[in-house]
């Protein structure tokens, strides 16, 4: 009730200073006005928070992070569903916080992937999850702005594979390398280039003082070569190779006082050629290098679109923060930025590229004991206003704004972050609180995966518990996948038949089902997992275990379960994509032997539990 009242005088006190908070839509009509605004508005902030929508998140239960995933194994599983699933609508909030008060400018750009430039991208297809689109709907986005107003774009790997294709001519600098030294073909083409650079600007000079009749005139230009760009001549410069180019740079740097160079781009890559236009003054030269680079900044901005804030963010070089940074950035990166890379090391290595500074609340949440096992953001948020005074002022959202909560997450992810930051004293001591002081003081949970990666991959003899309340480190080689079993079976079943069919199995060990086909097995013993496996492949078992595999269960370690997720079998039932793993012809087992050094954060709390549904 405490809490509630301050809310709620939080919220009245912001109303009557008049000031309130408004999500910006931004569609495609707005895109330009919009993107300077959030410009002006990311320079004077601190922070960036981010939240997207898809079209789906997983397609199968198992599909998603789970327990018992390592950093690889969660990446691959992110990675194929931001392959996937598209993005709806991107949610941006620049924020500072200054003592209690949390100053935010939240925008929601909605986007659609439209093949503007008949290119065949930025994507042909995606997937749907319909259940996803339904609590889209409820929640009141807009599908109809989406698909007609949303904005495009395309990442930067495409928008390079674009510009090729397309082959706008950019300006090119003038070159002059004192380090590179002239064969004698580069001597021959520079003096013979040289030479008709001369004659063609002598005679454009010249022609301009006399009155010749069209024929004769037409007949100067077609002989030299020159044709016109509005009021200015040009020539080109044919080159056959890169080297020439610059050659060809290098040697107009004697003309830069009246010569304007373009590089003219090949249909199917390189340079066709360089372009050369005369102008009539200095005045002239530069005012038309101002137009080429405004022509050139329009065309690119054309063809990049929406990615023209994640240029931004990148370029601030301001901390993000987010609720779900593997799920969010893998899709980030594989929209905005380049396809994803096969592993988790050249991801993060490609991400923090262009966004060195990632901070997930999730891992800030973790410090405190019972939000370990909270994902929802309200639930977060209540749970912290009921048991901690930690009161942040933040404004309040316009009306228009209400009933469609999907807009909120953003401002939500600012306030939960503003909130962990205050109650966990970072930084120290410091009031009001300061994004210098703060940044530091943040960098341990500077993180783009999960809690996984914290985790020293070395140790992995340590003495591991396992109890419902705690989340312990525990090796992989603990684990074991069964499946086979009769459909209703339950996980405590499970584990009162093991229990009693073999003498490994009165030592503590946990059961878990991951779905409706497939449980896993945790061992406490180091060694048991591999004693429970050569069981299970024995002629001479017996018990009730033996009935069991007479029926159809099957076993086997976490490098068969790495290998369905290295090989994308993404199968509704992981069963299915354990048999499959195991029957596959092209897997080397060797290439997974790290996996026995690796090490899991275990809890049963947060896990499925489909005995329940």
């Amino acid at each position: 009730m405490a809490a509630l009242i301050r809310r709620r005088l939080l919220c009245t006190s912001a109303e009557a200073a008049g000031r309130k908070l408004a999500v910006r839509e931004v569609t495609k009509a707005n895109f330009a006005e919009a993107v300077e605004e959030f410009k002006e508005d990311l320079a004077g902030s601190d922070f960036v928070a981010v939240s997207l929508q898809k079209t789906g998140s997983f397609s199968a239960g198992w599909h998603r992070e789970l327990p018992f995933d390592t950093n690889d194994t969660a990446y691959l599983k992110a990675k194929y569903a931001a392959e996937r699933f598209q993005v709806l609508q991107f949610a941006a909030c620049p924020f500072s916080i200054r003592a209690s008060k949390l100053t935010a400018q939240p925008y929601n750009f909605v986007l659609f992937p439209r093949d503007e430039l008949k290119m065949g991208m930025p994507s042909y297809s995606f997937s749907i999850q319909t259940s996803h689109m339904a609590y889209l709907a409820q929640e009141g986005f807009d599908f109809n702005a989406c698909i007609y107003d949303g904005i495009s774009y395309l990442s930067k790997a495409q928008e390079s594979a674009a510009k090729v294709r397309i082959g706008n001519p950019t300006p090119g600098n003038y070159v002059v390398d004192s380090k590179v030294t002239h064969t004698v073909a580069d001597t021959m083409f520079i003096e013979r280039t040289k030479s008709r650079v001369k004659n063609w600007k002598n005679t454009c000079k010249n022609s301009s003082s006399r009155t010749d009749d069209a024929l004769l005139s037409s007949l100067r230009k077609l002989v030299m070569g020159t044709e016109l760009y509005g009021s200015r001549p040009c020539m080109n410069i044919d080159v056959c190779s890169e080297r020439q180019v610059q050659l060809s740079l290098e040697m107009l740097k004697e003309f830069s006082d009246e010569l304007v160079p373009v590089i003219v781009p090949a249909k199917g890559g390189g340079t066709q050629s360089v372009r050369v236009f005369l102008t009539s003054s200095k005045e002239d030269k530069d005012f038309f290098e101002r137009e080429l680079q405004n022509v050139e900044e329009e065309q690119n901005k054309r063809v990049r679109g929406f990615r023209e804030v994640i240029d931004l963010i990148s370029a601030s070089q301001k901390p993000v923060v987010s609720h779900n940074s593997l799920n969010d950035f893998t899709s980030i990166h594989s929209k905005f930025i380049s396809p994803l890379p096969g592993n988790i090391e050249e991801f993060t290595g490609s991400l923090s590229m262009v966004f060195p500074h990632i901070l997930d609340v999730k891992h800030l949440m973790k410090n405190i004991g019972p939000l370990r096992k909270v994902t929802n953001i309200p639930a977060a948020i209540s749970y912290l206003n009921n048991h901690y005074f930690a009161p942040i002022d933040l404004e309040t959202l316009h009306e228009e704004n209400e009933g469609k909560s999907h807009r909120h997450n953003v401002v939500k992810i600012c306030y939960l972050f503003a909130k962990l930051c205050t109650i966990l004293k970072i930084p120290e001591n410091a009031k009001p609180i300061d994004y210098h002081l703060l940044a530091p003081a943040t960098e341990e949970y500077t993180n783009i995966s999960n809690p996984l990666s914290n985790i020293p991959q070395e140790s992995i003899n340590e003495d591991i518990r396992i109890w419902r309340s705690n989340m312990r480190k525990i090796s992989c080689n603990h684990l074991a996948f069964v499946w086979g079993f009769r459909s209703g079976y339950t996980a405590g079943m499970l584990k009162s038949m093991l229990q009693t069919s073999r003498d490994i199995f009165s030592e503590d060990f946990d059961v878990r089902l991951v779905d409706k086909s497939c449980a896993i097995v945790v061992f406490r013993q180091p060694g048991l997992s591999e004693t429970f496996l050569d069981v299970v492949s024995n002629e001479d078992i017996c018990g009730s275990l033996r009935e069991m595999v007479s029926e159809g269960l099957r076993a086997t370690s976490y490098q068969t379960y790495k290998r369905v997720c290295n090989l994308g079998l993404w199968e509704a039932d992981l069963a299915d994509s354990l048999d499959k793993a195991l029957e596959h012809p092209d897997y080397n087992m060797e290439a997974d032997s790290t996996t026995n050094r690796r090490e899991i954060l275990w809890s049963t709390d947060s896990m499925i539990n489909f005995d329940d549904l």
